[in-house]
């Protein structure tokens, strides 16, 4: 066969801030042979569907700066979660014509090599989700949000749990799982004037969106600190189910209940832009609170694939998204970073 066109999302440089398209990250054709590309015991991939995830922005960073995942290499594709389907096989545990879920690079084509196999998985589909589905609501983000609710969170009816970034990947997932275990639900994000944008079903702003999934109480945090306190001080939380860190975090130390538990998923807040101090540190003390992070990857998701999908394919759950056709130069992972990206953000290579 002749060689076939692939487009990769190129990572070029630690950004300075935000990522800058073109500049840190771009997009590159080149080509690749089908059927003779070296798959050394691994696997080859035509891709379907990539999901950008804010964890991603973290990898962006020197190689001597430790964390839970290494970090990208310049010049080199970015990685991250996908779904696939196997064009050719060289493990005895994948099969041509599979949909394969894991962490792999971000190209139309992508060989999977033999030691990252045991990060990949066959997806069987049954409920027919389309592909971006598959990485979204019912792949890492739905995990996410799925795993640390039920098991950090440790949810009980009536209870108040107050979301940030509620109309994101992972909010907009535990907002409706919270309002499924009878929690009253107060709802976090940010409303500013945005562009015509393509989601899966309809497209309001955040606040309103949130609304219509089942929030009882929604805020807008940029009206501004003040107005944030007030909501929180009239519905003090039980659960905190933190995406954003910053200001939000430190209002919620010095409001939510005794016995409170913070659900630690993400700071997107300090990503691109520094850390905000915390004033009232000592409220953990004082309120007896619980706070704890976690790293998806490894946790056992019996539980999660035998309900997430059903849910999402029967509509109990409903899932935004934010898709993108095609590979572009990093502009929809900038999106992502800076709010302009409504729901789920996953590029779609169909």
């Amino acid at each position: 066969m002749a060689p076939t066109q692939n487009t990769t999302l190129q990572y070029l440089k630690i950004p300075q801030g935000y990522p800058v398209p073109g500049e840190t990250t771009k997009k590159v054709v080149s080509e690749i042979d089908l059927d003779t590309v070296p798959l050394n015991g691994g696997l080859l991939l035509k891709q379907k569907a990539l999901s950008l995830d804010p964890y991603m922005k973290g990898r962006m960073r020197a190689a001597d700066t430790s964390s839970y995942i290494p970090p990208f290499t310049p010049n080199a594709p970015l990685s991250g979660y996908a779904v696939g389907e196997v064009l050719r096989s060289e493990s005895d545990n994948f099969k041509v014509g599979d949909a394969v879920y894991g962490m792999t690079e971000f190209s139309t084509y992508a060989v999977v090599p033999k030691q990252m196999l045991g990060y990949c998985k066959v997806i069987e589909n049954k409920e027919g989700l389309p592909w971006t589905q598959l990485v979204g609501g019912a792949g890492m983000s739905g995990q996410t949000a799925y795993w640390s609710f039920y098991n950090i969170g440790k949810p009980k009816k009536g209870e108040t749990i107050y979301i940030t970034a509620a109309a994101g990947a992972v909010g907009q997932i535990v907002l409706q799982l919270a309002k499924r275990e009878g929690l009253k639900v107060v709802a976090s994000c940010g409303d500013a004037a945005k562009s015509l944008i393509m989601v899966s079903f309809f497209s309001p702003l955040q606040l309103e969106f949130c609304k219509s999934i089942g929030a009882d109480v929604v805020v807008n945090y940029k009206d501004g600190a003040d107005a944030v306190e007030k909501v929180m001080r009239e519905h003090p939380c039980d659960i905190f189910y933190d995406n954003v860190g910053g200001e939000q975090l430190d209002l919620a130390l010095a409001t939510c209940n005794t016995f409170g538990r913070i659900i630690a998923c993400g700071g997107i807040s300090a990503y691109s832009s520094g850390i905000h101090p915390l004033k009232n540190y000592m409220q953990i003390v004082v309120k007896q609170l619980r706070w704890e992070g976690f790293i998806i990857s490894g946790k056992d998701m019996t539980e999660f694939f035998k309900e997430m999908p059903k849910l999402i394919a029967d509509g109990t759950i409903k899932v935004r998204e934010h898709v993108v056709k095609g590979i572009d130069d990093g502009e929809a992972f900038l999106d992502l970073l800076t709010g302009k990206a409504q729901g789920k953000v996953v590029i779609s290579l169909e």
